[in-house]
């Protein structure tokens, strides 16, 4: 196929423009878009993971329109537009020859195998997936928590290596989402891992809409005069500190001296608790 740089950007393209096409009277909604290229067994399985807003701002940007309780844009009009755009996206693709095709889909290179191609994928029912929405701020970050700076698979999911083959644990969503345990050889673990670099530059968080960097403080602020909030109120004060949260009694920075995951804190605890007398 293209060069994975190429195939991602349009990933992330259809993925927001399908949200512009289908949201339904804003002039521009807003949100972070996250991509992830693994499923639980660390297989190559690119997909976009977008937090949205359920509202916008109105064209003319003077008043702020609500999404319903239970969702903010179509599903099903969703589903058709990333399929149209991506496809469409596809044979642009293949008309400016940036496709290279090579072993089990070599007959793709001849215009009307590829043509049939587009029309089997036209046929075929696209999956756009919607979780309910968040109950808070607070959920919001332990969402974009466990997504944002997580590659493939956490420490926590590792169970063992013994030199030869590394044990993990993962979730089999297509049977009912059973957790179960895979052995992989620590080479095919490694291979599978490295599917998961991206290209160099690519950026793999954006932002778009009344969210995109370089409008995202005056949107904000607008955003939250027409909700009737109360206006951030920024610091006057310049001075870097080495830290942006402040302690609870003293209202003093908090200096980060290290972090630790959660094996290196109970290791920590038992090497305190039971050191080693031999």
């Amino acid at each position: 196929m293209a060069s994975p740089f190429y195939i991602l950007c349009k990933l992330f393209g259809v993925s927001i423009e399908g949200m512009f096409a289908a949201r339904g009277g804003c002039e521009n909604p807003g949100g972070a878009a996250i991509l992830h290229t693994w499923s639980q067994n660390l297989l190559f399985h690119p997909h976009i993971h977008c937090v949205v807003p359920s509202g916008g701002l109105a064209p003319g940007r003077t008043r702020w329109i609500r999404g319903s309780a239970t969702f903010f844009l179509p599903l099903e009009v969703l589903q058709q537009v990333f399929r149209g755009k991506f496809v469409d996206g596809l044979e642009q693709a293949f008309d400016e020859k940036r496709l290279n095709f090579s072993g089990l889909i070599q007959h793709l290179t001849k215009a009307e195998n590829f043509a049939e191609f587009l029309r089997k994928l036209h046929r075929h029912k696209w999956v756009v997936y919607t979780k309910p929405s968040f109950g808070g701020p607070e959920q919001v970050l332990r969402y974009l928590g466990r997504y944002t700076h997580r590659v493939a698979i956490s420490n926590q999911r590792l169970i063992s290596f013994d030199g030869d083959h590394v044990r993990f644990r993962w979730r089999d969503y297509a049977h009912g989402n059973k957790k179960r345990k895979m052995t992989l050889s620590a080479e095919e673990f490694i291979r599978r891992f490295l599917l998961h670099v991206l290209p160099k530059a690519f950026v793999r968080i954006r932002h778009f809409g009344f969210m995109a960097n370089y409008q995202r403080s005056s949107s904000l602020d607008l955003c939250r005069q027409l909700l009737n909030m109360a206006p951030i109120l920024r610091p006057t004060d310049t001075t870097s500190t080495n830290s942006a949260r402040l302690c609870p009694a003293c209202h003093g920075p908090i200096v980060v001296i290290e972090r630790l995951n959660a094996a290196q804190i109970k290791w920590r605890f038992v090497s305190k608790c039971f050191s080693d007398t031999s």
